[in-house]
């Protein structure tokens, strides 16, 4: 069962304004990922489901982060289909997010009042997604959109809150851009926590890249 409500994930988006995301199929790397993000300042992380009993390693990290990391968020993205969802929710997932917009998703994610992020593309897409009870929108893949279409749904929609997440960079013009354009998040994956980090095992780096992240989005805000 969730341990935050889909209020308090919504709220801490807006506030911290951006999630790592993360799959390694080794637990114990992957703790210390979670340990090293949370140091840095994370609230949130987006686990994300591939490979064979990603289920598994999932479940291991979230009773970590319960029991040793007050006040971590931990989601599932990549999630294609109701009973995937509804396994990650039974494991204690925070939030759910799709690549794509699936309304079986949206019910199970509903009945459990389960915050769930659908990958949008479009302004049809966006308003289902809204109608379905979507508080946050991910934008993906963000790097085909840009910060310029995040502009153009905002001026008629500015109720519309978006995550955009692929094509985003840990670096100050980038972030500045995102945000500018009004995005409330943004999804930060292999740019923030790379494969070199992770096979020299670069845990301080990778703090240090957290925290900055961070300041540079809190200055933008």
């Amino acid at each position: 069962m969730a341990q935050f409500t889909r209020i308090e994930v919504a709220q801490t988006m807006e506030k911290i304004g951006f999630i790592p995301l993360f799959f390694h199929n080794d637990i114990e790397l992957g703790k210390k990922v979670l340990k090293a993000c949370y140091d840095g300042g994370a609230r949130l992380l987006e686990f994300t489901s591939r490979g064979d009993f990603a289920f598994e390693v999932f479940g291991a990290l979230n009773k970590y982060a319960i029991s040793n990391l007050p006040g971590m968020i931990l989601g599932v993205g990549s999630v294609t289909d109701a009973a995937a969802a509804s396994l990650y929710m039974q494991l204690g997932a925070n939030f759910i997010v799709t690549p794509v917009l699936r309304e079986d998703i949206a019910l199970v994610c509903n009945r459990r009042k389960v915050l769930w992020s659908p990958g949008c593309g479009t302004l049809t897409e966006i308003a289902k997604a809204e109608e379905l009870g979507c508080e946050i929108v991910k934008l993906f893949p963000g790097g085909s959109y840009g910060p310029d279409f995040v502009k153009a749904i905002k001026a008629p929609c500015p109720w519309t809150s978006i995550m955009p997440t692929g094509g985003v960079s840990p670096t100050h013009e980038n972030l500045k851009a995102w945000f500018d354009a009004g995005v409330t998040c943004v999804g930060l994956g292999s740019n923030l926590i790379s494969n070199e980090v992770l096979r020299n095992q670069d845990f301080d780096t990778l703090r240090k890249k957290v925290e900055e992240t961070i300041k540079i989005i809190q200055n933008l805000k």
